[in-house]
């Protein structure tokens, strides 16, 4: 059969390359076509275009690439009707490829959707338009079966990728001679985002406590999209760290965590890391978030938890005096660490033990043969 894929960004490149990978093994005639990033490729996805090139966030800077996401929009089209697969598979990302799933529906094409967008967060009356034009939805969060379920909308819970990612994660023995960290401090990790908006917003400020934090070492993971030229230039102290795309090395030896909302947040947590999470974006892109959102949380421990497991310093609330307070509390209060950690054993109760691209994949084959 033939496969059509879009990721529109890092996690989606990381979490559709795993289901390439098992699509290829349920069907091994498999064509696979589509949009992505390096690893899809590796996986085995003929690549059209990389999703560097489609990494905007926020209202504010969507708007102002309208014009430059159109033509994208156009040409992933166009490349759909040309190679005409069996199946379009839209992985999250999902301003970009709800339109791209409404235009495959109206090609006669089927419309599988792998990481449900977040519909839940802040425009529940969508799931009407979702139910129009995607035939099967796989969701990775355990509380979206129920929520879809609210709609008369049934869908596929296969399980959390990043928990399969993080149980098969073997951390390297060396990590601090290989990075040249110190043995004799311990490591607070510096989780900044991976798209260069998110990092200028939040490396700066968390990086400005620390004077506070002498006795520890502060490690910046990186990513490689960007050169070290560009990280380099937030390193004006000694204690400095910066280590590229070693995120889970850098997670199972640090004491604490600052952490950008997102992906990351469950990452910190599945790894048992004491956190801090922490977002800050545009003026305009935060006021009209405030008016849309319709959730009480915006990190994924706490929307899995539903409740507080760990502090969400988000805008004002983001500044050095607030991270400190916060950092010192995951770090010296006894109690509020022994809290979060029973925090973090209710999410990976609630996420549940799956593999999760393999059951996808499966279930994916499955539905296509049945059709």
């Amino acid at each position: 059969m033939k496969y059509y894929i879009i990721a529109g960004e890092r996690s989606g490149d990381l979490h559709a390359s795993n289901l390439i990978k098992q699509l290829h093994r349920q069907d091994p005639d498999a064509q696979i076509r589509g949009w992505g990033g390096d690893m899809m490729q590796d996986a085995g996805m003929e690549l059209v275009r990389h999703y560097q090139e489609m990494a905007f966030m926020g209202f504010a800077e969507v708007f102002k690439s309208l014009r430059k996401i159109l033509g994208f929009l156009s040409e992933a089209k166009s490349d759909i009707k040309r190679y005409q697969p069996d199946v379009v598979i839209l992985v999250d990302y999902a301003g970009f490829n709800m339109r791209v799933a409404r235009f495959a529906k109206k090609q006669g094409i089927k419309v599988f959707y792998y990481i449900s967008p977040k519909i839940w967060a802040w425009n529940q009356g969508r799931v009407h338009g979702i139910k129009k034009v995607v035939d099967r939805m796989f969701v990775i969060m355990p509380f979206e079966e129920d929520f879809y379920g609210r709609f008369d909308y049934k869908v596929d819970y296969v399980g959390n990728p990043v928990n399969d990612s993080v149980t098969d994660h073997v951390a390297i023995a060396d990590f601090r001679e290989k990075n040249r960290i110190q043995n004799n401090k311990p490591i607070i990790a510096l989780l900044p985002g991976s798209r260069r908006q998110e990092i200028e917003n939040m490396l700066d400020v968390m990086l400005s406590v620390l004077p506070s934090f002498r006795d520890y070492q502060f490690v910046v993971a990186g990513v490689s999209n960007f050169s070290k030229e560009y990280y380099e230039q937030y390193n004006k102290d000694s204690n400095i760290k910066i280590v590229y795309d070693q995120t889970y090395d850098l997670l199972s030896c640090a004491k604490a965590a600052l952490v950008t909302s997102g992906t990351a947040t469950l990452e910190t947590a599945l790894f048992g890391v004491p956190q801090v999470v922490c977002y800050k974006t545009s003026s305009i892109s935060y006021a009209i978030a405030k008016r849309v959102i319709k959730v009480p949380y915006i990190s994924l421990v706490n929307l899995i938890a539903n409740k507080a497991v760990v502090t969400e310093l988000i805008q004002e609330d983001f500044t050095a005096k607030q991270i400190v307070a916060e950092l010192k509390k995951v770090l010296f209060d006894t109690y509020y660490a022994k809290k979060q950690q029973e925090g973090y054993a209710l999410v990976r109760q609630k996420i549940g033990n799956f593999r999760t691209a393999e059951r996808a994949a499966e279930l994916m084959v499955k539905y296509l043969k049945e059709a």
